[in-house]
């Protein structure tokens, strides 16, 4: 309804009106608060994890783990000597890939924790308070005191199935930043202008990469498909030097390649774009996508498209098999879930999984997976060292 348009109507009439809006939109955001306890909430993010398959799930657009081993140790400690902490956000998929499922909105770094602690991979540092327990993990503490941890109740927010994806979408935004945040992505683009910025832009227009790569209508004005061909060349051209943060990576990559991006370059960059998009439409029967699913998440995309054309630079004459023996195994699943950390040897492992098994070659995991797969602490993004007089990190949780 334009201005124009509610100018002439009354008082009377424009409360209706206005009344008729809140009362729609307060449908989707419906919502029970619940008590979880924290055994029952990370079971039910955990099990059927490695298959995708999770009751409670981390979405594709939130953030990678970024809270440090520090960070995660002090909402720990606070839960342990029963400081009030957040609510996590939740809302119950009303359809989609995963309907029916709960998919986390605010929360995603608290969840993490709790897995990583009851897991054991979480050895506890930095606290102020509890600190005879630095140095522990949870299998340190008594039997009396584990249980009472797995007991202990963390309050969720759940929102109905009334919410849709752009209601799901737009609760994360004013949660995160009081009001529509800008993405990653479209940041990039007010600040880091350039020729590669313009040649990203083209790619992700591209008829081939957007049929192979369904998004949303949000997602795409949201800018996540130049988010995702950035994120293809940067990992293509320097996943070796990946260290901690995606994004410090992806916007450093960015700026390298706008101060020099000479045209010979942009030829080549777009040749083996192409070549790869071409690649998997013939050789993929579903594209990027898992079969039975209608959306690609970013971790799948990457992994797929960077090891394709890391395989046809061995081998430009590639000519694979049925692929559908590895690409649909729970090994290769396991790889790409929707929370998969980004640390650097798990980013190697499912890039280099797709590579090897497309040239028939051996795949070997990194020589660090097993560190990073075992500690939270070696998995996580490290702390940065304390400076004198303000060794507090603020608004942890």
């Amino acid at each position: 309804m334009t201005d124009e348009a509610q100018l002439p109507l009354g008082d009377s009439a424009r409360e209706i009106l206005v009344d008729q809006q809140i009362e729609e939109l307060q449908k989707i955001t419906d919502y029970e608060i619940k008590e979880w306890p924290i055994g029952v909430l990370v079971e039910k993010f955990t099990s059927g994890r490695e298959t995708d398959e999770s009751e409670i799930f981390i979405p594709d657009y939130q953030r990678e783990m970024v809270w440090t081993p520090k960070q995660q140790s002090r909402f720990i400690e606070s839960i342990l000597i029963k400081l009030p902490v957040p609510f996590i956000f939740a809302a119950d998929v009303g359809q989609g890939d995963r309907e029916g499922n709960l998919e986390i909105i605010d929360g995603s770094q608290r969840i993490r924790t709790l897995d990583n602690f009851l897991s054991n991979k979480l050895e506890l540092v930095g606290l102020k308070k509890l600190t005879q327990a630095i140095g522990m993990r949870f299998s340190d503490f008594s039997k009396p005191r584990q249980l009472r941890f797995k007991r202990t109740t963390v309050r969720v927010i759940e929102l109905t199935e009334k919410a849709d994806e752009d209601a799901r979408r737009e609760m994360f935004d004013r949660l995160n930043s009081g009001g529509t945040r800008l993405t990653t992505m479209e940041v990039r683009r007010g600040v880091e202008d350039g020729p590669f910025m313009a040649f990203i832009t083209d790619c992700a227009a591209n008829a081939d990469f957007k049929a192979l790569v369904p998004l949303s209508e949000r997602n795409a004005k949201r800018k996540e498909y130049e988010e995702i061909v950035l994120r293809y060349f940067a990992y293509l051209n320097n996943y070796q030097g990946f260290k901690k943060s995606v994004e410090d990576f992806l916007t450093e990559y960015l700026k390298s390649k706008n101060g020099n991006f000479p045209d010979s370059d942009k030829k080549a960059m777009l040749d083996e774009f192409t070549r790869m998009l071409s690649f998997v439409s013939q050789h993929f029967p579903s594209g990027f996508k898992r079969v039975g699913y209608n959306t690609v998440p970013r971790i799948r995309f990457e992994a797929i498209a960077v090891g394709v054309s890391l395989a046809l630079r061995t081998n430009p004459d590639l000519a694979p098999g049925d692929i559908s023996q590895w690409l649909d195994s729970d090994a290769f699943i396991k790889h790409t879930r929707s929370d998969a950390s980004n640390s650097r040897p798990k980013l190697v492992n499912r890039i280099h999984y797709v590579r090897d098994n497309l040239l028939g070659t051996t795949f070997v995991e990194d020589p660090d997976t097993a560190e990073v797969e075992a500690s939270a602490n070696a998995d996580s993004p490290p702390d940065p060292p304390e400076e004198e007089g303000n060794p507090s990190q603020p608004g942890l949780f």
